[in-house]
């Protein structure tokens, strides 16, 4: 008769306590969004509430992810509060630019480029003797600071959720490329109702834009994940996800020329970041055995 191995009841206790906690985690995160998907989708607008409902949209997560810590731990430690090593903060900021001018810059120099755009007018309304490339460096310049203070603020509301809280606790019972995925799908899920259902979406049909951002989003996911376990930081998430917003929506998909090539391969609902999403996903992925072991 075979000898069977003595179950550890702490464990198991401790595993069902997690599953629990992200359980609730998800809950809460829906439920407390459900306000700010009603009155965006009623708007039929991202601009309703003049971008108020979309911020506290953006905050659900991340209070759904504190109010969970303090139900299950009674404080908000495992957040991921310290800074961590600052070469994580430079990569976490960095990539995202890196990626998206992998896709953005052949399709600008093969002619995509557009001087006309809103916000190179504006600038040379303001200061007419400024050559282009003095202005393309003051747009740029203003984007990745100033730019980055306010996305980091959004940003930050939905990283507290995501990866300040859901990455670790899944850490915590499942291996890695299960984790990414896993955090990458409800992450997409969670955006699905503004695509679906209001104006955030590319110039495509809404089921090519469904597609699009979901590879992107669960392949992203990957680096964000693997970020916030190496660095143990949920700043490098933060940097990462306000990085991406403000270069990606602002500074790039602002300044390049509509087409229906163009239109299918920009924005987050196009082909290119899909990709990239996928290429930044296997490398995250091939490197998964430089994390720290869950505790």
């Amino acid at each position: 008769m075979a000898i069977s191995r003595p179950i550890d009841l702490d464990a198991t206790a401790d595993r069902s306590r997690v599953v629990a906690s992200i359980g609730i985690y998800i809950v809460l995160t829906f439920a407390l969004s459900s306000f700010f998907y009603w009155k965006v989708i009623h708007a039929g607008s991202m601009e309703a509430g003049h971008g108020l409902f979309v911020l506290g949209l953006m905050w659900s997560p991340g209070v759904s992810g504190l109010a969970t810590r303090l139900i299950f731990q009674g404080n908000l430690r495992g957040e991921g509060w310290g800074w961590g090593k600052t070469k994580y903060q430079l990569w976490s900021y960095l990539i995202p630019l890196l990626y998206a001018s992998a896709v953005y810059f052949p399709l600008w120099i093969a002619g995509g480029f557009n001087r006309d755009s809103q916000i190179m007018t504006m600038l040379a309304g303001k200061i007419p003797q400024m050559p282009f490339f003095a202005r393309e460096l003051t747009i740029f310049g203003l984007t990745a600071t100033i730019g980055m203070i306010g996305s980091c603020i959004s940003a930050l509301g939905e990283e507290l959720g995501w990866r300040g809280f859901l990455v670790p606790q899944l850490a915590k019972v499942t291996s890695f490329p299960k984790l990414a995925f896993i955090s990458g799908g409800i992450w997409a899920l969670w955006h699905m109702p503004l695509i679906v259902w209001a104006d955030y979406r590319g110039a495509g049909p809404v089921w090519y834009s469904v597609s699009c951002f979901a590879v992107l989003v669960v392949g992203i996911a990957f680096l964000f994940a693997w970020m916030r376990l190496k660095s143990g930081s949920v700043w490098t998430a933060t940097l990462l996800h306000a990085s991406h917003n403000i270069f990606v929506q602002s500074f790039f998909d602002a300044q390049t020329k509509h087409g229906k090539f163009a239109d299918l391969w920009t924005t987050e609902f196009g082909a290119g970041l899909a990709i990239a999403g996928i290429v930044v996903a296997v490398i995250c992925y091939s490197k998964r055995s430089d994390l720290p072991v869950a505790a």
